[in-house]
């Protein structure tokens, strides 16, 4: 009996002490979302070309801001109007459409540059395969913001 109650106490310690260090770390660990913003007098031209080419979905809109999410809504993207009153200077200047890239990982690089190519939508680098691994493609928002899609793969070496 004296042994059982041992072990009792021992699995006691070792869960209470693994809850400890986990509310421990996840007090340290502040989380963080990301929402990439630009800003753009093209917002309606914007929300189409996300919404029709790449299946995103509108999160909130209003006169002068769009938030959008990636179909899943694993991640975000808004466009707000240039020198809008209700901004800071910070956020008044438009993009010039240089220097700007977006990555998105997709399940089927290759039906999606099927789709891509039906539609019209101007593809700025062919689809390929990189030493890397990555099998890729790219296209530009209407804003000039270029977009890399693509599938990662573990390279052939």
């Amino acid at each position: 009996m004296k042994r059982l109650t041992t072990v009792i106490l021992i699995a006691i310690s070792t869960v209470t002490a693994g809850y400890a260090q986990k509310n421990v770390q996840s007090q340290n660990q502040s989380q963080m979302k990301l929402n990439a913003g630009i800003i753009t007098e093209k917002i309606q031209e914007t929300k189409q070309f996300y919404t029709e080419n790449l299946g995103f979905g509108v999160t909130f809109e209003n006169e002068f801001y769009l938030l959008m999410h990636t179909p899943g809504h694993q991640a975000q993207l808004s466009f707000l109007l240039p020198d809008h009153p209700s901004q800071q200077p910070l956020f008044k200047s438009r993009f010039q459409g240089e220097g700007v890239y977006l990555t998105i990982e997709v399940d089927n690089v290759d039906e999606l540059y099927a789709k891509m190519k039906e539609r019209g939508v101007e593809i700025k680098i062919d689809i390929r395969d990189e030493p890397w691994g990555d099998r890729h493609f790219a296209i530009e928002d209407p804003n000039g913001v270029g977009i890399d899609l693509v599938k990662y793969t573990r390279p052939a070496n």
